[in-house]
This record gives C-alpha cells, sequence and structure tokens, in this order.
C-alpha cells in the first residue's frame, strides 16, 4: 500500500537517512522516497499506517494526519 506522510523538522540527508532506517527497521521490504524540501514521505508498505507514523515520531519528527 503506498502512503504519503507530511513530516517536518528534516533538515539534512541526517534526518532523511534517520526516518528511513525507522521506516525500514519496521518494515525492511519497505519503498521510501523523501522529499525533505516538501516535507513529504511515500512509503510502499503493508504496515498499518498509524504504525508507520509512530516510527517517523519516535524519531522526534512531526507527522501530521
Amino acid at each position: 500500500m503506498n502512503q504519503t506522510f507530511t513530516v517536518t523538522g528534516m533538515t539534512c540527508g541526517h534526518c532523511e537517512m534517520a526516518v528511513k532506517r525507522a521506516i525500514k527497521q519496521l518494515d525492511p521490504q519497505a519503498e521510501v522516497a523523501i522529499d525533505r524540501t516538501q516535507n513529504r514521505v511515500q512509503v510502499e508498505s503493508a504496515q498499518p499506517r498509524e504504525a508507520l507514523a509512530h516510527a517517523i515520531a519516535e524519531e522526534g519528527y512531526a507527522v501530521a494526519a
């Protein structure tokens, strides 16, 4: 399932890697595309939306619905 999140607080490549790593820890098969200039994270994963949002938030980034 393809899901898009609005994630604020990503300011650099390290931030992108932290978000990607958090998602991959939850679902190693996930496909992740990040556009930090648009505050957008697109995830192709079978995991529930809430679980993915929680994983991103645990890294310290704000996730909008």
